[in-house]
């Protein structure tokens, strides 16, 4: 499918939830705004209560281009923003993208033709992490990286398949309004949680390679850190909403956080032999990062073993000390609101 084609392409509505992206939203929109993709298009920006110059860029893409415009999200919270979205936009194909997020040139086309060959619901690709210094560097070499992230295809790659989740997605319209849009009690896991929804109604979820959007990670050991804390917290919460939601992949963290402490605690207290948990852990995210780092300068390659054991400590520790008064708050909400488009 390209812009040449003769085939009438259906109208797409792209959904942005922002909050403090004066860095990357200029950028993120034009690269939306550039797509090769011949169906009709429209941008909808949901402003939380950002603190930076966000709205004023905003402001002035949608004095750019007729097709962008902006809805507010006084919550700041990233499901409602996104809810928000999905009600102010129109069209039968709703993409997701975020603020930090840079589509590849033909996403949106093929996207629409992944939908159409697939028969599927929503249909994603790959996280591709992308720094702009050493510290981002090395964050997205262990977020690309199995030794990271396990198998997940969205962060490593893999065949075109069906798949749990994908990275952002791109929807048809009825199958966010079958569902009630995202569940906003999910401040983070909204994604998991939606399409597990999805695919418990029977819908297909499809994971294909062909699909690209660049992502710009988190700028510091301590945004990374609450970044996968929150990961964690969430994805257990999901796990206490929705039975046998739950895998090896995703115990893998919190048994390593549990393991460490308890080498430490008996390397202290009873015999130097605990201390072989903790060393054995570094020396395998040391030698991992040794491929992962690949092509990147000195001080980035240095500083993955860190990116790696933040990401894992953090999700891991948010897993375990997740409080079960999140969970139980979520499902008294049970359901999430109906969405009524424009």
């Amino acid at each position: 499918m390209n812009a040449n084609s003769d085939v009438q392409l259906p109208a797409v509505s792209v959904i942005m939830p922002v909050l403090n992206e004066e860095r990357h939203l200029r950028g993120a929109v034009q690269a939306i705004l550039a797509q090769e993709y011949a169906g009709e298009m429209e941008v909808v920006i949901a402003l939380g209560p950002s603190t930076d110059r966000t709205d004023e860029i905003a402001a002035q893409l949608v004095a750019e281009d007729a097709r962008v415009h902006t809805v507010p999200n006084p919550t700041g919270r990233t499901p409602a923003a996104l809810n928000a979205a999905i009600k102010a936009s129109r069209h039968p194909i709703v993409v997701r993208v975020d603020g930090h997020g840079m589509l590849s040139p033909n996403y949106i086309a093929t996207a629409v033709r992944l939908l159409e060959e697939t028969g599927a619901q929503n249909v994603g690709g790959i996280m591709h992490a992308e720094g702009e210094n050493d510290w981002e560097h090395a964050v997205a070499a262990a977020m690309t990286s199995k030794i990271g992230v396990g198998n997940a295809a969205f962060h490593t790659g893999g065949q075109a398949a069906p798949a749990e989740t994908v990275y952002l997605g791109v929807f048809r319209r009825e199958a966010l309004e079958q569902q009630g849009g995202y569940n906003e009690e999910f401040i983070r896991a909204q994604d998991w949680e939606l399409n597990f929804r999805i695919r418990e109604a029977g819908g297909l979820i499809w994971f294909s390679p062909e699909l690209r959007v660049s992502y710009r990670p988190r700028p510091s050991v301590k945004a990374l850190a609450k970044q996968y804390k929150d990961y964690g917290r969430w994805r257990h919460v999901v796990a206490r909403y929705h039975e046998g939601s739950i895998n090896l992949r995703y115990l893998a963290p919190p048994t390593a956080v549990c393991a460490i402490a308890a080498g430490i605690l008996v390397g202290g207290l009873l015999t130097p032999w605990g201390f072989v948990v903790p060393g054995g852990y570094l020396a395998a995210i040391v030698a991992g990062s040794l491929p992962a780092g690949k092509g990147l300068p000195l001080k980035a390659r240095l500083q993955i073993p860190v990116a790696l054991a933040t990401m894992h400590m953090s999700w891991g520790w948010g897993f375990l000390t997740s409080p079960r008064a999140l969970a139980r708050k979520v499902i008294a909400s049970r359901r999430p609101a109906v969405l009524t488009s424009q």
